[in-house]
């Protein structure tokens, strides 16, 4: 039984107040007398709600964080091995849509050893501070290193706002550091803005699946923190205008402190399937009607010096592996082009495509809603128009290659 809240049984009366007043149903009568269940989460409205003085709580709120004393957007700048990885700019120029809104600094955190010159490239893309924290117990990630220093940083410096990217290591590193933090954490994020009369952050994301986007606020707890999934937002601008400072960060940390020893990093062979950097994407979708399409598709894709991307439906019908999937559940790109065959355009797929600088439908329904967002659309059978289009374009190809010889 959970003894943080409990019945004095001389006092209980019977009423049930409690029983209707529990969020949870852990109060239930035993004859005339009420019980607490296991399952109680000591949220103390019982003991409100009981007008017999009947419940007692040894549960103490701990005292509520002054949430005037927190301001700036941070962003989780990742490295790996010396190389600033593109979603850390990419969460600069998000975070400093949001720094302006709000009327604030926007600051990267940077972890790792002798790591200057990825502080100094930090600068150039406009952040205000550059909060570095060199160490050797840095230099190659773990969740125990990483999550002390930026706790005890955090704590210090008090951000409203941390951005970390949906990657390994940030889905590893978010839900530690907010965890201690004792705050909340809302994952893999595809749009962000700001409530401005109540200066919160919105942080949508897809739930069930891909059917509803929900947005989610954490209204009673700072920090203010999200990861946010890889290529959704743009890359943030260079901006040598802005002239801001690197604030070398005092790092306490010990091998002690950490139980995880990196005695080699072998790097796997690259993926077959880049779609996140890719300029040129051709996908296929259910109206290829079967996995023999796909050859089509990576013909085109070969031309467009592409990679091949695809639906969820034709990835669930078997057609093709997962890693090409384009859209909410699979990857989110931004191609220069995006070429969508066979697509109808559900919203999940829309979604994780519809930032391409250029995209190309090619649909036998003219009422497919892919058309919606397409910058061009052709409305015919894509086993009749494909060929001619890379027919067209090989013939573009040798055109421009003759005029160079």
């Amino acid at each position: 039984m959970n003894m943080a809240v409990r019945i004095i049984s001389d006092k209980c009366v019977g009423c049930k107040l409690c029983v209707k007043s529990c969020p949870v149903g852990a109060i239930k009568m035993d004859g005339k007398k009420a019980v607490i269940m296991d399952n109680c989460t000591a949220c103390n409205a019982c003991v409100e709600s009981c007008k017999f003085k009947a419940i007692e709580s040894d549960y103490v709120e701990k005292p509520k964080k002054d949430l005037t004393a927190y301001k700036g957007v941070w962003v989780f700048a990742e490295q790996r091995q010396g190389k600033l990885m593109d979603t850390a700019v990419e969460l600069i120029g998000e975070g400093r849509k949001l720094a302006e809104v709000l009327g604030v600094q926007l600051s990267a955190m940077l972890l790792g050893h002798e790591v200057d010159h990825v502080a100094e490239e930090l600068l150039n893309w406009g952040v205000d501070n550059v909060y570095y924290a060199n160490h050797p117990e840095l230099k190659n990630y773990t969740t125990e290193g990483y999550t002390k220093v930026i706790t005890e940083l955090v704590n210090k410096e008090k951000p409203e706002i941390i951005l970390i990217g949906a990657t390994n290591i940030g889905r590893d590193l978010g839900p530690r550091v907010s965890a201690r933090l004792e705050t909340g954490l809302t994952a893999d994020c595809t749009k962000l803005e700001i409530d401005t009369e109540k200066r919160i952050l919105l942080q949508t994301r897809p739930a069930f699946g891909g059917n509803i986007m929900a947005t989610i606020i954490t209204p009673n707890h700072r920090p203010q923190m999200a990861t946010v999934r890889p290529g959704v937002m743009k890359k943030g601008q260079p901006c040598p205008e802005i002239l801001g400072k690197i604030v070398k960060v005092d790092v306490q940390l010990a091998a002690s402190d950490i139980r995880t020893i990196v005695k080699e990093i072998v790097k796997s062979a690259k993926q077959a399937v880049n779609l996140h950097e890719a300029e040129a994407i051709v996908s296929g979708g259910r109206g290829l009607g079967n996995a023999e399409g796909f050859k089509l598709m990576e013909e085109l894709a070969e031309v467009l010096n592409g990679v091949v991307g695809a639906s969820r439906a034709a990835v669930d019908a078997g057609w093709i592996g997962h890693e090409h999937q384009v859209g909410q559940t699979g990857t989110t790109v931004r191609p220069k082009l995006y070429v969508a065959c066979g697509i109808s355009g559900a919203i999940q797929h829309i979604a994780g495509m519809a930032g391409s600088g250029c995209i190309i439908a090619i649909n036998k329904n003219p009422d497919a809603p892919i058309f919606e967002v397409a910058d061009y659309g052709i409305v015919g059978d894509l086993y009749k128009v494909v060929p001619i289009l890379i027919d067209e374009l090989k013939n573009y190809v040798d055109e421009e290659l003759a005029c160079e010889r």
